[in-house]
């Protein structure tokens, strides 16, 4: 259920309203729009249909979801949220781009590649502490000490940072480095580990299964939303069809889709959607075109000696034509770079 609250609600009255439902067993969730502020409340709504909370001051009206994803619904919130990961804005008119390696190997590497993508226009680092690999005997990342480097480079480079977290245990960890915590494609559906970074209120990049539909993606935001944390920012990133000539098929239609269906702000990863380099710069430009907010991509200063993903990594010089590239794409659609 959706509590519209007037235009001009006093700050006691929210709180007495948020109280009601409290008593009710019910969990209130508060979100501040332009026009209308709204609360969504949790839990079940038989208790909420037989209290006349439109007695109450400040109500205007109370009207059902008939969407599975509440929160994530933009019958919830119509305005398209932005995330703010420090003073980095995700959702706006500005398209931002994540960059890094796909793992964290060096401080040597992470370094140079951290100086040459903000050089080049990149507004956050990404790259892998922990990384989930489909093989036991692959290279797994160097936990800490990755994050480490991680948070030295961003703070070096004035670049706030994102990377994965793939246990509840790891959370804490992780949280003392990184500025956002990324949610993979094989944890999209972990909820226990969805429900734990909701309890934080870290920004989440939550990537979507490789085999998951549109409504999966929007419900397991919705583990996250549900616990408080507002802070989500979804990713296409590829699914699995017959397809073989890429690693995955990026499916571009979700970004309208999901813009369509939620606030939520949406990023395109078209690194792990291809799985080639080359295939990286186009696929960017289409999702810039087709409404994304902005782009995660995987840099490397030498491919050929990567840990992992190598062959969908760009070097420094491709990723600044990319960033060229895609400004022009950007101004042709009403967006910034």
């Amino acid at each position: 259920m959706i509590i519209v609250l007037k235009p001009d609600i006093t700050e006691k009255q929210i709180q007495h309203i948020e109280e009601r439902i409290k008593k009710l067993g019910l969990k209130p969730i508060l979100s501040r729009g332009v026009e209308r502020s709204l609360i969504g409340v949790i839990g079940e709504e038989d208790k909420l249909r037989a209290t006349p909370l439109e007695a109450i001051e400040g109500v205007e009206k109370v009207m059902a979801v008939l969407k599975p994803y509440k929160l994530a619904s933009r019958d919830f919130k119509r305005e398209s949220s932005v995330v703010s990961i420090k003073d980095v804005q995700v959702g706006g008119k500005s398209i931002v781009v994540m960059a890094g390696p796909c793992s964290v190997e060096s401080a040597e590497l992470l370094s140079e590649v951290g100086h040459l993508i903000k050089k080049a226009g990149a507004k956050i680092l990404r790259g892998g502490a922990f990384k989930p690999r489909t093989s036991p005997y692959s290279f797994q990342g160097l936990g800490e000490e990755g994050l480490k480097y991680l948070k030295k480079v961003g703070s070096k480079e004035g670049l706030p940072v994102v990377t994965e977290v793939m246990d509840p245990r790891q959370i804490a960890l992780v949280d003392k480095y990184a500025d956002a915590f990324q949610i993979g494609a094989r944890n999209m559906q972990n909820f226990d580990l969805l429900k734990e970074v909701g309890k934080t209120k870290k920004p989440v990049v939550l990537k979507r299964g490789m085999s998951a539909t549109i409504k999966d993606l929007l419900m397991s935001a919705e583990y996250i939303l549900s616990e408080g944390n507002m802070n989500v920012i979804l990713c296409e990133r590829g699914i699995r069809t017959f397809e073989d000539a890429t690693r995955n098929t990026l499916d571009l239609s979700a970004v309208a889709v999901i813009k369509q269906l939620s606030h939520l702000p949406v990023i395109v990863d078209p690194s792990h959607a291809t799985g080639k380099w080359d295939l990286v710069a186009p696929m960017s430009m289409a999702a810039i075109a087709a409404g994304c907010d902005g782009l995660m991509i995987e840099v490397h200063t030498n491919p050929e000696e990567a840990l992992s993903d190598g062959s969908q990594s760009l070097k420094p010089e491709k990723f600044e034509e990319l960033m060229n590239m895609t400004k022009k794409v950007a101004e042709a659609v009403g967006r910034l770079m």
